[in-house]
């Protein structure tokens, strides 16, 4: 079941993501608190990237892409 509230969503990687050799973890300021989802991205992200969650492919899984936002602090 994807969770489509986690798309759109602002998050920074606790976990490396490797591409498509594996997912990372990020955390997601969803639902009133924080909450940790799988991360997978299309090239590799370090540790510390602020991402947008772009895609849900089920439970607690999310697709993620680089994310730079100006002027706005970060989490």
């Amino acid at each position: 079941m994807r969770d489509e509230a986690s798309i759109g969503c602002v998050g920074v990687l606790t976990v490396e993501t490797r591409g498509s050799a594996g997912a990372g973890e990020v955390l997601v300021r969803i639902r009133g608190g924080s909450e940790t989802f799988l991360a997978w991205s299309e090239d590799p992200l370090p540790k510390g990237t602020t991402v947008l969650v772009i895609d849900s492919r089920g439970v607690r899984t999310v697709d993620v892409i680089k994310w730079q936002a100006s002027g706005v602090d970060g989490l």
